[in-house]
């Protein structure tokens, strides 16, 4: 069994008993040759030990103590003579010492076959802050590409492969498995490999930005029309709502219920499309103070207003329209929409949703109180197996949660 310790000084590595066999075999190598060889890759000599066995030691239970390496600036000094090579190892102090750092598979010395490749007997530094050190990243990604069984016994294949092939008949193409899967590795790595800090700052600058737009346009732009408010949300719907991929806007679709004698034409400003091809539909309204509850109250609680109820109203319409005209509709919508759709997509109308952004939190201008924030929420959750009501700061503080999310 092999461990590493962190000691005041540097890293001992313990080495004990296993598979129910003792390791008296490394006292009589230290005593003989003066030098023993651990896990098949670090070599000690007898200065090494640091808990010499006693003359009648039980070797079933007893465990060795190395000196494996010593603190030096932020890094651990481990001599080359133990990780059989030229150069010493120096090693950043926030790296946790284990032996894959130093073992690939089937026991090949990572820093033994580095150490192959330099002319020179200088220290390798990994990590830390010294000039000459390997990044922490590099190394982690060496050895993350290090081969593997899989990958040796290809090799394998393959040379003897190109050896024996042009004498004997009827060999596998064991050079094209390797080279397929050499193939296949490098694709993968490269597709995965992303920058995910990268990810997230861009991330963060475009919620920061799509905030930033609607807060100046609540303070300055007051005298908009709803047209002008469609059109600036229309901007950023699919970075607000990102299981969407597609906007539509000025929808038509057909209610034969308003008058049982006739088709009529109803519009939709605005649908929303989303990954699989469902269809939902959005409401985006005007600011306005004053528009979510009434100032008076009706038995002790707030009741929407004549325009949240209207857009309610509008909304449940058409969903109501749109599940009625089924698979009829999802024809006619997919046919007159296909351009703009990616290739196969078919629209589906399978119990839409509808989204209303509506209105401040405000009331005669002051912001709701709690009790007027409670029945604003009832009032949401009520309708909240068919549309999700938001208000325009509801929506900024959605937006300044996920940015403080995204920046923690």
């Amino acid at each position: 069994m092999l461990k590493f310790h962190i000691t005041t000084t540097g890293v001992e590595l313990e080495y004990g008993v296993e598979l129910g066999a003792n390791t008296k075999w490394v006292w009589d190598d230290l005593t003989t040759n003066n030098e023993t060889r651990i896990s098949r890759i670090f070599s000690f000599k007898n200065a090494d030990l640091l808990n010499p066995p006693a003359p009648n030691q039980d070797f079933d239970t007893y465990e060795y103590r190395f000196q494996f390496g010593t603190f030096d600036n932020g890094y651990v000094r481990i001599p080359g003579r133990i990780l059989d090579i030229k150069n010493d190892l120096l090693i950043s102090q926030e790296v946790k010492i284990k032996r894959s750092i130093f073992a690939a598979e089937r026991n090949v010395s990572i820093f033994g076959r580095l150490s192959d490749l330099l002319d020179h007997s200088d220290p390798v530094v990994i990590g830390g802050t010294r000039p000459d050190a390997i990044p922490l990243e590099v190394f982690n990604e060496l050895l993350r590409k290090f081969p593997n069984t899989y990958e040796l016994d290809r090799y394998a294949d393959a040379r003897v492969h190109t050896i024996l092939s042009q004498y004997l008949d009827g060999m596998k193409d064991a050079r094209g498995r390797y080279e397929s899967y050499l193939n296949k590795k490098s694709s993968l790595g490269s597709s995965v490999r992303l920058d995910l800090d990268a990810l997230k700052k861009l991330e963060i600058e475009k919620y920061v930005l799509i905030r930033d737009l609607i807060k100046d346009a609540l303070t300055t732009k007051k005298n908009w029309t709803e047209d002008d408010w469609q059109q600036l949300m229309l901007s950023f719907l699919l970075l607000l709502f990102p299981k969407y991929i597609k906007v539509l806007e000025k929808v038509t679709i057909h209610d034969y219920y308003s008058d049982p004698t006739k088709k009529t034409d109803r519009y939709i400003d605005i649908a929303l499309i989303d990954a699989n091809g469902n269809l939902d539909v959005i409401e985006v309204k005007r600011p306005f103070d004053d528009k979510i509850l009434r100032k008076s109250l009706y038995r002790g609680n707030s009741i929407p207003t004549s325009e949240l109820s209207g857009s309610i109203m509008q909304a449940e319409k058409y969903l109501f329209h749109l599940s009625k005209w089924g698979i009829k509709g999802e024809n006619v919508l997919t046919t007159k929409y296909a351009a703009d759709l990616p290739t196969g997509m078919r629209i589906r109308i399978s119990n839409p949703k509808a989204i209303i952004i509506v209105g401040r939190d405000q009331i005669s201008g002051s912001n709701m109180t709690g009790s007027q924030l409670l029945d604003f929420e009832i009032i949401k959750r009520k309708y909240a197996h068919m549309m999700d009501i938001i208000t325009y700061d509801d929506l900024l503080r959605r937006l300044n949660n996920t940015i403080a999310a995204l920046s923690g």
